[in-house]
């Protein structure tokens, strides 16, 4: 019992590492949050498109990660300019942050798609709720214990790139440029600081037959100070409605770890304006034993999708 509990307090450990490194949400589904990567994305739609997500990581462990997103993102100025905004809300322990971001793009037509510029700027409240911590003896006792409720409010910017055609996109990206002092207490020095992520995306669409395409996507993720991380996806879309796929994430919890998680992806056209969709990812690390899994869930309404004849028109994700 006693090993399994060490087991659990290290992995636990691990996990902070990372975490105090790469400070930004991720999601399974990440190809339905593009905006939240990039701010370049905004506008790639043909019309108006709002999502939802929902993630609840590691099920089973007290305070583990919780993950809810809104991103709305819209074409203006004959489509050469994108507009979007992100809310996000997370909770993991006692943290409680808030994050939104304003979103500007400008798209030029280049070869055989557009090439965007995008600038975002954003504002986060981290919050740490310390009555919540609990101790082996009681928390008032000991100096070093904030009490109560401590917050902070953090503005940045960032900036992408992202181009688009039909079948193919890429984008590169650094959401937050500015490595803020993130520290609750007023003490002198600086202990904690937002950092930089860099994310590298592309992904395809491949006709597999007049009702079947194949899409790869992956997203990489770059944080100085951490372990290289991606998600790699492939999905099969049949008849523009059903869509089913995996996915992998590097990481976990050390060398001989296979990776952070593989996953199964269901989404489906509930109408011709919504897509509704599920993950479910099996854990691959350490954690696997203490915890029964990550389950997401995104709901998509695209403001312009039709159908013609009695034939369904489907979005364009890209």
């Amino acid at each position: 019992m006693m090993k399994k509990i060490l087991l659990i307090i290290h992995c636990l450990m691990a996990s902070c590492v990372v975490l105090m490194a790469q400070q930004e949400e991720h999601f399974t589904q990440f190809m339905h949050f593009k905006l939240g990567y990039n701010p370049a994305y905004a506008g790639s739609n043909d019309a108006p498109a709002l999502t939802l997500l929902s993630r609840n990581q590691w099920i089973g462990i007290e305070g583990a990660p919780q993950t809810q997103a809104l991103s709305f993102n819209m074409p203006f100025a004959n489509k050469k300019v994108g507009l979007g905004v992100n809310l996000l809300r997370q909770t993991i322990g006692i943290a409680n942050n808030f994050s939104s971001d304003v979103v500007y793009a400008y798209r030029m037509r280049v070869a055989r798609g557009y090439l965007a510029i995008g600038t975002q700027a954003s504002v986060r409240l981290i919050r740490m709720d310390f009555s919540k911590v609990q101790g082996t003896q009681p928390i008032d006792t000991d100096a070093a214990v904030p009490v109560g409720m401590q917050s902070k409010w953090v503005p940045n910017f960032g900036a992408g790139l992202y181009y688009q055609t039909n079948n193919f996109f890429f984008g590169l990206s650094v959401p937050r440029l500015l490595q803020n002092n993130i520290d609750l207490a007023d003490d002198e020095g600086v202990i904690s600081r937002e950092v930089r992520h860099f994310y590298l995306m592309a992904g395809a669409v491949i006709p597999l037959g007049e009702e079947v395409n194949l899409q790869p996507q992956m997203v990489f993720k770059y944080v100085n100070g951490a372990p290289f991380d991606a998600d790699i996806n492939v999905n099969v879309v049949f008849s523009n409605r059903l869509t089913t796929g995996v996915s992998y994430r590097l990481g976990g919890s050390g060398e001989n770890s296979p990776g952070e998680s593989a996953s199964l992806i269901l989404a489906t056209q509930i109408s011709d304006v919504a897509q509704f969709g599920l993950s479910y990812d099996l854990g691959l690390s350490a954690l696997r034993n203490y915890n029964t899994g990550t389950i997401e869930a995104f709901l998509r309404f695209y403001f312009g999708g039709k159908s013609s004849g009695g034939e369904f028109e489907s979005p364009r994700f890209f």
